[in-house]
């Protein structure tokens, strides 16, 4: 009896030290392609610019009677669809990649939600990637956007001003991931596509285009 007893114990500390290990390689593998760390005290120059311009413009312009009314951008989500990804494997890591380069933090995988036979696709199977920006890493990644990856896609005349979801949150597709600067057209797999969606605390869409108009979107005229 106090053999099993020992062997049982055993098998136990055996099997916590392995979910130990699991979870420590899991946390390295998160970190992995992150950037350093901003400096302390950093203030993004499109966070100084809601604060001193677009913030005060705001306030006017919808007569609030309180700073806590003012709409303000609370997270971006960037994402990739890859549905190659149940054919090769290969496409799906190069996508993680190009989307953590190109927004500063490590994208992780996504799963699907629920099984599609037409589309060949099982609940569960790795079908894309995703990021989740806050703070410094979401005004740089704004800036980034606005100012440099927009202009550069071909015949650009403005983005789409009518794809507000009726809550204040605004979405936007791009075709290539290439027109960011941060991606190696040489070195890159293949090319795709991403899903932008900037949630804001808006009421109305009306708010939220005039938030991010302000801001530097580009919508077309």
């Amino acid at each position: 009896m106090a053999e099993n007893k020992n062997a049982d114990l055993a098998a136990e500390k055996k099997a916590k030290a392995a979910e130990a290990a699991a979870r420590k390689k899991a946390a390295a593998e998160d970190k992995k392609g992150e950037s350093a760390p901003l400096p302390k005290g950093y203030v993004p120059n499109m966070k100084k610019k809601y604060r001193e311009s677009v913030a005060p413009e705001l306030m006017k312009e919808f007569s609030y009677t309180s700073t806590m009314q003012i709409p303000r951008i609370v997270k971006v989500i960037v994402s990739m669809g890859v549905g190659e990804a149940k054919e090769n494997k290969k496409i799906l890591d190069a996508a993680v990649e190009d989307l953590s380069q190109i927004t500063g933090q490590h994208a992780v995988k996504t799963k699907a939600k629920k099984s599609i036979a037409t589309f060949k696709i099982r609940q569960g199977q790795e079908i894309g990637c995703k990021v989740t920006l806050r703070g410094s890493y979401m005004w740089e990644f704004l800036d980034r956007l606005m100012n440099s990856a927009l202009p550069r896609v071909k015949d650009f005349r403005g983005v789409n001003a009518n794809a507000f979801d009726g809550h204040g949150n605004y979405s936007l597709g791009l075709t290539e991931q290439i027109i960011f600067p941060e991606i190696d057209f040489d070195k890159i797999e293949k090319i795709m596509g991403l899903n932008i969606a900037i949630v804001t605390t808006a009421r109305t869409d009306k708010e939220a285009k005039s938030l991010l108009a302000k801001m530097g979107m580009p919508f077309r005229k």
